[in-house]
């Protein structure tokens, strides 16, 4: 039976986790105010905007969005899965693991992905067995990696092996192993034909294990030996749960080290460049593994360096088709240089020719800027056709225009001037034309995203059922799939402001903060509840649903056992603080009994106020704390988006007066954020109604009794709506002074 880590050592490694002790490994934080800030690990800027808040617990870059708890940053900038996050801080702090047994709902949930990465890592050494022990693996794979002239080291530093010449070899050892045939053909290790008989995909063919950042066997290359024009030189693991093609760099888990100690990502195209290059001592090298470059795998790279050179060899029409995608690195703020290797060299060959220090000398002598190289590419047999000239300028001025730093872009329009002998004020017009087309681009991808967030809530949870939008009304249509996430885009902000108020301060008792006896003494969780149910309404976007889910569900399940616990906590913490100040007094006082009963009160009322502001910051940040480390990719994300403050008071503006805040406002705040969702709610139903009307109105015979009622509910929609303007324009809540 599979374990997990029970829920005790979860929140011991989450209370240990010190979110700047976390992101300090990997960033250099300076102090400001309250928090800390850096340059974001997860893409190039010049100007930090990674905010790190001690006091939540959270990090944030409010450039790119990346960031998060201590786990959800560790997940990020580590690649891991959430538990394989949380063992990775329970080794940093010492923490040892408990586990219990997983439920049968989590087993499945957990199987797939920890079975298909088993039966990878199963196959690799599988494969690498073939390679030495077999006949077959030592005279065709053996012998081929000999020819290609790598060791014995880089054969076991990559775990390269061999898949023998038959139809169910790997098939056949794997389920002898107790392995599933599921997880075979889902990692593509195995394939099934149409007449159902499964067979090993990469038969007589040597290996080439692909590993993701973190270490772990996600997919595998396979190159046949012989010549046969009906199969493929290569064969590549197809797209699972575990491997995207275009998320992975081939030897970024072996060569990140190197890179990060160098400052440089050298990037090649195929598995022997890499091996190769690094039997040669050069180690800082990746692969795109042939396909063309993705902003994912930049992004991989940027994480450890900002300084790339791409090698190439003399292959021109090679290298103008990849051209394009390198305009990504570009894009991504790198320093891109460009290395073309002597002709009939490619990076293998040539890292086998020739010595460590020769290649690295080679590598510095004779790399170029990546513009100045595109130019002289493209120009290539230009000379005299001013469509080609024209088309060439074209794409170089769109790769300048691409470049992040406003300095950089100006130099290469600059030297581009010099060397095409053009007018640099219009490859600057040309190039101010491309930046707005990029930046219309970007915003309508952006766009785009929103609204597939949108399009993928789940209409079974809309907000408004039939039955509410029509009372006692049984004619009228069922909302179309189209209406319902209509509305679930026009209520999204709506119900993002109360989830906001709730995930905040969840546990805050609203009756210490306002005299007013609406809200009593119950907590902000339970407020925004009571109010859902009173008209029996719920969430329509299915994030938010979720995320409120999970709050509610920590309030009435984990609240009172933990609360209970730190007041334990807070009473101890207080008596010692008492003493501790007893001792002082009677070590300080000098003037007789009165001065010590006097001292004595004030201890009291200093250690009153403490254990109030203690527990305030407690309820406050009991909710937020937990769902940003919520296993829930959905619910922990979200949670994080509310949380996070991208601006935070400077002491100038509270050092001579009081600044009213989000907290001091938090009734009339919230209230009003739940009067604004109802509203809105009122309007999508209004909305239905009038559809209703006009579509009944134009049949030739209507239904008037039908319509009458349909028209009756609608005057009944906008006296509502009249009353909540009303009480949205009047509601002020004045906060306890």
């Amino acid at each position: 039976m599979a374990k997990r880590i029970d829920r005790e050592t979860v929140q011991r490694i989450i209370d240990a986790a010190d979110i700047v002790e976390v992101v300090s490994d990997f960033v250099t934080l300076k102090r400001r105010g309250a928090n800390y800030i850096g340059l974001c690990p997860f893409h190039n800027e010049r100007t930090p905007s990674f905010s790190v808040s001690k006091a939540k617990g959270i990090c944030k870059c409010f450039s790119c969005g990346k960031g998060g708890s201590p786990v959800n940053f560790i997940m990020e900038i580590e690649q891991l899965t959430y538990y394989e996050a949380l063992r990775y801080l329970a080794r940093k702090y010492g923490i040892e693991i408990q586990e219990r047994e997983l439920t049968a709902e989590e087993q499945e949930a957990e199987t797939a992905r920890e079975s298909m990465l088993a039966v990878n890592e199963f196959a690799m050494n599988h494969f690498a067995r073939n390679l030495t022990e077999t006949q077959a693996g030592r005279d065709i794979g053996l012998a081929y990696f000999r020819e290609r002239g790598i060791n014995d080291a880089m054969i076991k530093r990559f775990d390269l092996g061999y898949a023998l010449d038959e139809r169910d070899d790997l098939l056949r050892t794997a389920l002898e192993a107790g392995y599933n045939e599921k997880y075979l053909i889902d990692t593509g290790l195995c394939s099934k034909n149409d007449q159902g008989r499964v067979f090993d995909r990469f038969r007589g063919r040597v290996i080439y294990p692909i590993r993701s950042l973190s270490g772990k066997v996600v997919a595998f290359g396979g190159r046949i030996l012989r010549n046969d024009k009906n199969l493929a030189k290569y064969v590549n693991s197809p797209e699972s749960i575990i491997y995207s093609k275009r998320a992975e760099l081939y030897g970024l888990h072996q060569a990140r080290q190197a890179i990060n100690k160098k400052d440089k990502c050298i990037l090649v195209e195929g598995y022997m460049d890499v091996i190769s290059m690094h039997q040669s001592g050069i180690e800082n090298v990746v692969a795109s593994s042939g396909t063309s470059l993705t902003e994912r795998q930049v992004n991989l790279i940027h994480r450890f360096t900002e300084n790339v050179t791409v090698i190439y060899d003399s292959d021109a029409a090679g290298i103008k088709a990849s051209l394009r995608g390198i305009d990504m690195l570009l894009a991504e703020g790198l320093n891109v240089k460009v290395l073309l290797l002597p002709e009939g060299d490619d990076p293998d060959s040539f890292a086998q020719s020739h010595s460590s220090s020769e290649v690295e000398t080679y590598i510095s002598g004779n790399e170029t800027d990546f513009i100045r190289f595109k130019t002289r590419i493209l120009l290539e047999g230009a000379e005299g056709d001013p469509i080609a000239r024209s088309r060439a300028i074209t794409e170089i001025v769109r790769s300048i225009a691409v470049i992040p730093s406003e300095i950089q872009r100006t130099v290469y329009v600059q030297e581009c001037s010099r060397m095409l002998d053009i007018d640099e004020g219009v490859l600057s017009a040309q190039m101010v034309k491309f930046m707005a087309e990029n930046a219309r681009k970007s915003r309508e991808d952006h766009q785009r995203e929103r609204e597939r967030a949108a399009l993928d809530a789940d209409p079974d949870t809309a907000l408004i059922t039939p039955e509410q939008a029509q009372p006692n009304q049984q004619a009228a249509s069922t909302p179309t799939r189209t209406e319902q996430l209509d509305d679930t885009r026009f209520l999204r902000n709506y119900e993002l402001q109360v989830l906001k108020y709730a995930v905040k301060y969840g546990m805050v008792l609203l009756g210490d903060i306002t005299d007013d006896s609406e809200f009593g003494d119950g907590s902000v969780i339970a407020y925004v509840a009571s109010e859902l149910a009173i008209d029996d309404l719920t969430f329509s976007n299915s994030d938010i649903a979720d995320t409120f889910a999970a709050a509610k569900h920590l309030a009435d399940e984990n609240w009172a056992a933990d609360y209970a616990m730190q007041r334990a906590h807070a009473a101890q913490a207080t008596a010692t603080r008492r003493a501790e100040g007893h001792q002082k007094i009677r070590e300080n006082a000098t003037g007789g009994m009165a001065e010590i009963g006097r001292m004595e009160k004030e201890l009291e009322e200093r250690l009153a106020s403490m254990e109030l502001a203690e527990d305030d910051e407690y309820r406050s940040a009991y909710i937020a704390r937990t769902l940003v480390n919520d296993p829930d990719d959905r619910v922990r994300v979200l949670a994080t988006e509310l949380v996070a403050e991208k601006y935070v008071l400077s002491k100038i503006h509270t050092k001579y007066a009081r600044v009213e805040t989000e907290r001091d406002r938090l009734p009339e705040l919230m209230t009003r954020a739940v009067y604004e969702l109802k509203d809105a709610i009122l309007t999508c139903r209004a909305r239905k109604l009038r559809n209703d009307i006009k579509t009944l109105s134009i049949q030739q015979q209507p239904d008037m009794a039908q319509l009458r009622e349909l028209m009756e509910q609608a005057i009944e929609i906008d006296r509502l709506k009249g009353e909540f303007a009303k009480a949205l324009g009047d509601r002020i809540i004045s906060p306890r002074k």
